[in-house]
């Protein structure tokens, strides 16, 4: 007798929030107790090797509106191109240097903000180098599946101009919205979830 399968159904999506911040950053909540600092805090201490640099930015809806309740991740190489991950099978990443960071957006001004190093490139999949890059990935409100995008340095244009991802964004006007700006060595990098300057997004 053939023994009947019982398939789970799918879970519905649900949103992200209102309660990501409790869970992934209590701390800035104001629920203590959990972890001394919310995880993804820090990425950088005075050992660790690289030029170091500020990676900010806000996010903005369809209508333009600063979106304040905002949770951003960035992962991202160390300064000569090797992650914090023990998939690395190309050396040793810097051990004074996490690779990954999380910080809410204000709810004042909607800014998030890491304190981190210049990556390194690293290869694409086919082995030609990718230009430095820092990953985002976003939740908030309203958003059922967390968004991934790029960010990439404005003075890395030759390396930019090679990039295997880049190369294969179809309409090339919408590069731009994963190029950040820069003052200094704080660069800025603001994300639009839709309308005009809608920031591309990556289904990994």
């Amino acid at each position: 007798m053939v023994q009947e399968l019982r398939y789970l159904k799918e879970t519905p999506s649900q949103t992200a929030g209102p309660y990501v911040h409790i869970g992934l950053t209590p701390n800035f909540c104001g629920i203590g107790g959990v972890y001394d600092a919310d995880l993804g805090t820090s990425m950088i201490n005075e050992k660790t090797i690289g030029e170091r640099i500020t990676v900010r930015g806000r996010i903005f809806d369809g209508a333009d509106t600063l979106v304040k309740d905002a949770v951003v991740e960035i992962w991202q190489a160390d300064s000569v191109g090797l992650y914090n991950s023990p998939s690395e099978l190309r050396g040793t990443a810097d051990p004074n240097f996490t690779g990954w960071g999380r910080c809410p957006t204000s709810a004042e001004d909607g800014v998030f903000s890491f304190e981190t190093v210049k990556p390194g490139r690293v290869p694409y999949k086919d082995g030609r180098r990718m230009a430095p890059h820092v990953t985002l990935w976003i939740v908030a409100r309203g958003i059922n599946i967390g968004l991934h995008t790029r960010m990439y340095f404005p003075d890395e244009a030759e390396a930019n101009s090679g990039d295997p991802l880049l190369a294969r964004i179809e309409h090339r006007d919408r590069v731009a919205t994963l190029i950040a700006s820069q003052v200094g060595s704080v660069y800025t990098f603001d994300v639009h979830l839709q309308g005009d300057k809608e920031t591309v997004f990556l289904d990994i």
